[in-house]
């Protein structure tokens, strides 16, 4: 058995979802030959409760010049870290002179308000690519992995740090023990670290597990990530929910005893308890259950082919390899999906090798069926698609498969 990136604890495997490629690693047909694959499976801590990854994708894999991902695609997102970025300007970094650090800013949607707004603040991010769109929008940034060293040479040039925030960044860092040895370094005596993280509780309660892929080394709850938080000499100090992604967390870790915890932390983890999130048996039936949402979609995906019904997939979110590539949905059930971000269109998705085109064709392809790979951003979907909802159907698979 796997030890624990966390704690070096026994770790027991709960899911298989099988050979998987680099979910944000998107392709030209020319490099198909050269396509990286690993098993994506996930194991719980028998010590710490860490849910994470069994095997390991190098970092430079991940993370390159050529990665896809655009955090300001989305209205949803760009609104969200815009309200994240002026809560925190009224609260921590209201003082004297004010410095955030914000670990993967990817192309700046959170920063760019702080820097509007004036304050000191540094993107850490190693996709160069994408944190030159970071600074067009008038945002410092060091590409760079986030690490003890890093953080060195941040607090040299700059001082310590008020805030340190991730969003949808910590939980993809696999050597926790130098991201936390980084921020020690880097974070004043009376600052915040605050991430927020998909959440394990709604991987469960949704049937998510398209959430799980390649970046997303661990899956965190209150829980496990207080165990980690004592063990590098932090304290979890308060929780809240975030919409994004079908429903996150928001973590805020100081030194301990610099502030009183919040009930809800202590909520969270009754709640936790309650519901059997670090339970063997919690994650039999999530097994059992995301088998069966396989076993119904190829179904369904078939009938449709068979009937001479067509289906154009929606979004190429990460998320898409996890289930395209899981259920072995190929361009014979759904010929493309398609995507609003330029860096993706003209691409594969990867792993499956769906073709991924702009949203234009999915007009002029007028399908009777569309396949929501994008389903976290569906409100913002079915208002700009008004037209196609009223002739076409949509399919769904989480938390289980439907049409409508």
């Amino acid at each position: 058995m796997p030890s624990c990136r966390i704690c070096g604890g026994v770790v027991s495997e709960l899911l298989d979802l099988g050979r998987q490629p680099s979910a944000n690693r998107f392709l030209a047909r020319a490099d198909i030959a050269r396509e990286f694959m690993f098993r994506l499976a996930i194991g719980m801590c028998h010590s710490c409760t860490m849910v994470q990854l069994i095997e390991d994708v190098p970092e430079e894999i991940r993370y390159h010049d050529g990665y896809r991902y655009r955090a300001s695609g989305s209205a949803t997102h760009r609104r969200h870290f815009a309200r994240v970025a002026r809560e925190l300007l009224a609260t921590e970094l209201a003082g004297p002179n004010p410095f955030i650090v914000e670990i993967g800013c990817n192309d700046g949607v959170m920063l760019e308000t702080i820097a509007r707004a004036g304050v000191r603040h540094l993107g850490v991010d190693p996709a160069k690519e994408v944190t030159e769109l970071a600074r067009e929008r008038g945002v410092n940034v060091l590409d760079a992995f986030f690490g003890d060293s890093v953080a060195e040479g941040i607090r040299a040039e700059h001082g310590s740090a008020d805030v340190i925030f991730g969003a949808n960044t910590v939980c993809h860092i696999a050597y926790q023990d130098s991201l936390l040895r980084g921020v020690d370094t880097l974070l004043g005596p009376d600052g915040v670290f605050v991430f927020e993280e998909p959440y394990l509780g709604t991987v469960i309660s949704q049937m998510a597990f398209d959430q799980i892929y390649d970046e997303h080394v661990y899956y965190f709850t209150a829980r496990s990530v207080q165990q980690m938080a004592q063990r590098y000499g932090f304290e979890l100090v308060d929780v809240g929910r975030s919409p994004l992604h079908g429903g996150e967390i928001r973590y805020t870790l100081t030194r301990p005893g610099r502030r009183r915890p919040s009930p809800a932390v202590g909520e969270l983890l009754a709640d936790e308890r309650h519901r059997g999130l670090a339970d063997p048996v919690t994650f039999q039936r999530f097994a059992d259950a995301v088998a069966k949402i396989r076993d119904d979609l190829l179904t369904l995906l078939r009938d449709l082919r068979d009937r001479g019904s067509t289906v154009v997939g929606y979004g190429a979110p990460g998320k898409t390899a996890t289930v395209t590539n899981y259920c072995g949905i190929g361009p014979e059930l759904v010929p493309f999906v398609v995507d609003s971000t330029p860096a993706k269109q003209g691409l594969l998705v990867p792993g499956s090798h769906l073709p991924v085109r702009p949203p234009q064709a999915f007009t002029t392809a007028n399908p009777d069926y569309a396949l929501l790979f994008a389903w976290n951003h569906a409100d913002e979907i079915m208002a700009k698609e008004q037209a196609f909802s009223r002739r076409g159907k949509w399919i769904r698979y989480v938390p289980d498969v439907r049409v409508g």
